[in-house]
């Protein structure tokens, strides 16, 4: 039996690139990135109410970003 990665398991390795690369090569913030790496990982990662929870994740990661984002439009307006 191969030894499961706990640092690198394979959810992070799908596809062509890891999402930590494309995460940094686009010079994402950490909220954006954040939700990016949830919603690539969602479909790998568990089964059944974990896929749930994980797009709940992003879905959180996102909202906090449009807060931001809102908030900064606010900021610029005064």
């Amino acid at each position: 039996m191969k030894p499961i990665d706990s640092v690198n398991p394979s959810h992070y390795r799908q596809g062509k690139i890891e999402v930590i690369d494309f995460i940094l090569d686009q010079k994402m913030d950490y909220l954006t990135a954040s939700s990016m790496k949830y919603l690539c990982r969602h479909a790998h990662k568990h089964a059944g109410d974990g896929q749930i929870d994980d797009l709940r994740k992003a879905r959180w990661f996102i909202e906090k970003l449009i807060e931001h984002k809102l908030g900064e439009a606010n900021e610029q307006d005064r």
